[in-house]
C-alpha cells in the first residue's frame, strides 16, 4: 500500500516504522513543523511536507496519527475526494473525517506506543470504515502489519478504549504510587517486578478474576488495619487503598452469591 502519514509523535513514529518494516510504501510524512516532519521522514526514507495543501494525492491510505484534540482541525484542512482517510484514535468517532473524504475510517492500535522503543511490541488493531469496501480494505491492511485485528465500530472501540485505560493507565498509576512508597521507606521497588510480571504472564492463560489474592479477598482485617496505619501520613494512597479494598470485597461478594 502507498501511505501518507500525518503526524510525527509517538503513534505516527511507531506506525511509520512498522509499515516500512512490513513493506508498505510511505510516500510522505506531514508534520506541523518542518523540523519534526523532516526528522521522521528522514528516518522513514521518504519526503515531508508541513502544509496540508502540499499533501500528495497519490496514496492508497491517508493516516492521521495526531493527538485526539487535533484530529478535527487537521481533517478540516483536507479535501481528499475518494481517497481513504483514517485516524488512529480510540475515543474519537470516525465521523469527524466525513467532510474530508467520502471514504473514511479508523485504524486504532490497541497498544501504548513510545517512539523511544527499541523494538516494536505486538500491536492489536481495531478497524472501522464507513463502507463495507473501506472496512475490508482496512482489515486487510491491518492484517499485513499485525497478527491481531478486529472490527469495531465507534461504540465498541470506545469500550475497548475505556478498558485499556482501566487496565493500563490506572494500573501504571498504582505502580507509580508503589514505587514512591518504596522510595519513602528505603525499599527497592525492583524487587516487586517479578511479582508484576508473573501476574501479567498468568493472564495469558487465566481470567484476572481467578488470579485475585491478598488481604481484601481473604477478609484479613488485621492486615488491612496494619497497612492503613502505615499510610496515615499518605492520605492519597490511603484513600485509594480503602476504595480498592472495598471494591475487591464487593466484587467477590457479588460473584459468590
Amino acid at each position: 500500500m502507498r501511505i501518507v502519514l500525518m503526524g510525527t509523535g509517538n503513534t505516527a513514529t511507531v506506525l511509520g516504522r512498522l509499515m516500512k518494516k512490513c513493506g508498505h510504501e510511505l510516500l510522505q510524512v506531514y508534520g506541523r513543523t518542518s523540523s519534526s516532519a523532516s526528522a521522521l521522514a528522514s528516518e522513514l526514507e521518504t519526503n515531508f511536507v508541513s502544509t496540508p495543501g502540499d499533501i500528495t494525492d497519490g496514496a492508497d491510505i491517508y493516516i492521521i496519527a495526531v493527538s485526539d484534540n487535533a484530529i478535527a482541525n487537521l481533517a478540516g484542512e483536507l479535501k481528499l475526494g475518494n481517497h481513504l482517510l483514517v485516524h488512529t484514535a480510540g475515543a474519537v468517532s470516525k465521523r469527524v473525517l466525513q467532510k474530508a473524504s467520502r471514504n473514511y475510517g479508523v485504524l486504532y492500535p490497541l497498544q501504548s506506543l513510545r517512539k523511544e522503543m527499541d523494538d516494536i511490541p505486538p500491536i492489536p488493531f481495531l478497524v472501522d470504515g464507513n463502507t463495507s469496501e473501506d472496512l475490508t480494505l482496512l482489515y486487510d491492511f491491518a492484517k499485513s502489519i499485525s497478527n491481531q485485528v478486529a472490527k469495531a465500530d465507534d461504540e465498541l472501540r470506545l469500550h475497548y478504549h475505556l478498558a485499556a485505560v482501566l487496565s493500563n493507565n490506572f494500573s501504571n498509576h498504582l505502580y507509580t504510587l508503589a514505587e514512591e512508597y518504596c522510595k519513602a521507606k528505603q525499599a527497592d521497588f525492583r524487587l516487586l517486578l517479578p511479582l508484576i510480571q508473573q501476574l501479567c504472564l498468568r493472564m495469558n492463560r487465566y481470567s484476572p478474576s481467578t488470579l485475585q489474592t491478598g488481604p481484601a479477598l481473604r477478609g484479613d482485617s488485621a492486615t488491612i488495619e496494619l497497612h492503613l496505619k502505615l499510610l496515615e501520613h499518605m492520605p492519597g494512597i490511603k484513600n485509594l487503598y480503602t476504595s480498592i479494598t472495598k471494591s475487591i470485597q464487593d466484587h467477590y461478594r457479588r460473584t459468590d452469591n
